[in-house]
């Protein structure tokens, strides 16, 4: 009866963003993806994707469309006035407000999402989202007329005893072209552990296109937990197989911004002791078979981030039902382990 009940569900999410093969089983099912589902899936979403970028490439600097199209991600150091960055950070720094955090492996991570709750005691956080050029960028970038879902984030490495952080592992976000930014505000490098991205692992090259199908049909009979939730893992093995190139480690200065595609393959770098790196993250998808960009609206905002917020509460409740608590809940920022941040590094980071 559920199966019965749920069909007409797993059919509709064929067109949408789902990704999950255990989730959803025509996404994960070993005939349909050996008749090539999940390659047409891929092919179609990134030929959409492409279309709705190039309706949004009016403005960006022709460099920048270059390295997104080709290598999967631009880089741009210095992105503000060195007056204007130290201000934005002295201000995130000393955030007051909800933190969620999230553990995986012995890394925690920490979040403030940036919204109307969050905002109106944050208004350079504000200032840079109204950035005009970092508004076209994401924009570009995600293939999507609107603003993005954004956080003040701090990956704090080596915090807890755990196995290995999974997030430091290559992987491909999902099966479709996807943004991520970080505008650091730290340096960055091999100590508090660098983003790390594989370049041109975004193209859907023939080589590309046949491991994904391969995997596909793997998966579906058996994998690993992230991959059976479509975010596929790369092994040495399978970068060999696919002729990828070294994956390029970020090592930064603070007020560089890294904008990236998460269908490539990427990771956080691992971080070689105890530390914490502090940004400004976004996040944005949308249904990569959707030819329209959408409109940009202040009111469309407040609803996507409304909607994010009451998902996280939903998620919180169901949780403390079953005596737990949820992925990313909510921490008092006063009863958290103190970070080896300077003194002036403020509340987010002495959340951990």
């Amino acid at each position: 009866m559920k199966k019965i009940v749920m069909l007409p569900v797993w059919v509709i999410q064929i067109f949408t963003q789902a990704k999950s093969f255990r989730k959803n089983p025509i996404l994960g099912s070993a005939r349909l993806n050996r008749g090539g589902l999940h390659v047409f899936r891929m092919i179609l979403a990134h030929a959409v994707m492409r279309f709705r970028m190039l309706l949004l490439a009016r403005g960006i600097d022709k460099a920048h469309r270059q390295s997104y199209f080709e290598n999967g991600y631009v880089l741009i150091p210095d992105f503000l006035p060195a007056q204007e960055y130290h201000a934005l950070k002295k201000e995130i720094l000393s955030a007051d407000a909800e933190v969620r955090e999230c553990t995986q492996g012995d890394t925690l991570t920490h979040r403030i999402m940036l919204d109307d709750q969050s905002l109106p005691s944050l208004p350079g956080c504000e200032e840079f989202m109204r950035h005009g050029y970092l508004q076209k960028l994401l924009k570009f970038c995600s293939g999507k007329n609107g603003q993005p879902v954004s956080y003040i984030q701090t990956i704090k490495n080596h915090f807890v005893e755990g196995p290995p952080d999974p997030q430091k592992n290559l992987h491909s976000d999902t099966f479709h072209p996807t943004m991520k930014s970080w505008y650091f505000l730290d340096d960055v490098d091999e100590k508090n552990g660098p983003f790390t991205y594989v370049p041109a692992s975004n193209r859907l090259s023939r080589a590309r296109l046949a491991w994904e199908y391969k995997k596909s049909i793997q998966i579906s009979a058996q994998g690993d937990r992230y991959s059976g939730n479509g975010s596929l893992r790369l092994s040495d093995e399978d970068a060999n197989e696919m002729g990828l190139n070294p994956p390029r480690s970020f090592k930064v200065a603070a007020n560089t911004l890294v904008v990236a595609n998460t269908h490539g393959f990427h990771c956080r770098g691992q971080a070689s002791e105890k530390s914490t790196r502090t940004e400004f993250w976004t996040i944005s998808r949308s249904n990569p078979f959707n030819p329209f960009p959408g409109i940009d609206h202040p009111w469309l905002a407040k609803l996507q981030n409304r909607a994010v917020g009451l998902y996280r509460q939903h998620l919180d409740k169901k949780a403390e039902k079953n005596g737990s608590v949820s992925s990313w809940h909510v921490i008092d920022a006063r009863n958290t382990v103190q970070t080896e941040n300077k003194p002036e590094e403020s509340k987010i980071s002495e959340a951990a």
